[in-house]
């Protein structure tokens, strides 16, 4: 066991000493949240209150209908009305930035509304622009013109509006909003997570594998009174250090960004952080111990088998793409964890971790999630110590 301490020493501090290795692990995964959340917040508050003042251009086509409407409109100092456009013309106008939307009425509108029939009415905008908003300027506009015709309509038949209203339906949502929330961002989180894990390893493993043949220093390792099997499990543990370590600061860096957007409602800014609670972070970061073991194994493995550290760089690389498809999936609506897919190898750690997260976590599912990762994980460390032990795996290209 000492043997084994003091490889993991001597290992860390060549890890530690590697600046690769010290961004990927530390670096990155701490200030990509709250650069990144910092950023998208801000732009996207600066963009919609910049698109909410905007006085937008809407061409007004309406044939002498809709008058009523017609003066609501010019009385708004957010809008500025253009009448003289032809409806051939609307599409191109608006695909130059002409007109920011354009409202249509039928010919016929006002006829077909005093025979109470439904008079048509067009609206043309692009959604791709200004989030949106245009959109959701206009259409409450039109809403409250047509509740205005239909209570004109009522008031000449006589008669009271509730009678249209046969069912009243009263919604009931039981999922707390720290269901609601975390489901929606649980799927996200893992996935970074994850990939953050993956990253953690794989400079490390790298470095320790295939750098030291590329040093030389490998030979002087084994020529030590160390066996293999010491010195897999002290380059080992280094790795699943780095991983794990990589994963938990990637959370520390989720909760300093989401302490820091001012922009959060008081309540939603108490949700996010009773998600991020203590027990839930424990939780999924027990999840991810067997994963980046799993991960260490095999990019340990690889490594060893390269014969230099750019062979290595180009064999683990493309992995990245197989960790990342599970993950994925576990986006995917529909996709829950069951009884099957918590035996599949990190997709049960996306979808456990999505329910861990949203407080929904079923013990006996996430007993069989640990099961599967703990055996995938013994099976790897098992595979790798192996490799270590064959010469032609060591000394490849010698």
């Amino acid at each position: 066991m000492n043997t084994i301490i003091t490889i993991f020493k001597k290992e860390l501090i060549d890890t530690l000493r590697d600046r690769r290795t010290l961004i990927m692990m530390l670096v990155i995964p701490m200030l990509l949240f709250p650069v990144l959340m910092g950023i998208v917040v801000k732009v996207q508050v600066k963009q919609i209150k910049k698109a909410e003042e905007k006085r937008i251009k809407i061409g007004l086509l309406t044939y002498g209908n809709a008058q009523a409407f017609r003066d609501l409109l010019m009385n708004r100092e957010d809008l500025r009305i253009m009448e003289d456009i032809q409806a051939d013309s609307i599409q191109s106008l608006i695909k130059k930035d002409s007109l920011d939307a354009v409202i249509l009425f039928s010919e016929d509108f006002d006829q077909k509304v005093a025979d109470l029939e439904e008079g048509r009415v067009e609206l043309y905008f692009k959604s791709t622009e200004d989030l949106n908003i245009t959109r959701g300027r206009l259409r409450p506009l039109i809403n409250d013109f047509e509740k205005r015709l239909i209570s004109d309509r009522f008031m000449k038949l006589n008669l009271d509006e509730k009678i249209v209203e046969a069912i009243h339906i009263k919604e009931h949502d039981i999922a707390s909003m720290k269901e609601r929330i975390g489901k929606k961002i649980g799927g996200f989180l893992p996935y970074l997570f994850v990939l953050f894990c993956f990253m953690g390893c794989m400079y490390p493993a790298i470095d320790l594998g295939a750098g030291e043949k590329e040093r030389g220093t490998l030979e002087t390792l084994l020529s030590s009174p160390a066996t293999r099997f010491q010195i897999v499990m002290g380059k080992f543990s280094v790795v699943v250090l780095a991983g794990i370590s990589a994963a938990a600061i990637s959370i520390l860096g989720l909760f300093i960004a989401v302490r820091q957007v001012k922009e959060l409602p008081p309540e939603l800014l108490d949700v996010v952080l009773g998600i991020l609670e203590f027990k839930s972070i424990v939780m999924v970061l027990s999840l991810l111990l067997p994963l980046s073991i799993f991960f260490a194994a095999c990019m340990l493995s690889l490594s060893i088998f390269a014969k230099s550290f750019k062979e290595a760089q180009s064999i683990i690389g493309p992995l990245n793409i197989v960790v990342i498809l599970p993950v994925f999936l576990a986006l995917l609506p529909g996709i829950e964890l069951n009884a099957k897919t918590a035996l599949i190898p990190i997709l049960n750690v996306s979808l456990a971790s999505k329910e861990i997260i949203a407080g929904t976590i079923a013990p006996g599912l996430l007993a069989e999630v640990y099961i599967s990762l703990i055996v995938l994980a013994g099976l790897s460390l098992y595979g790798c110590k192996r490799w270590f032990e064959r010469e032609e795996t060591m000394f490849r290209g010698s």
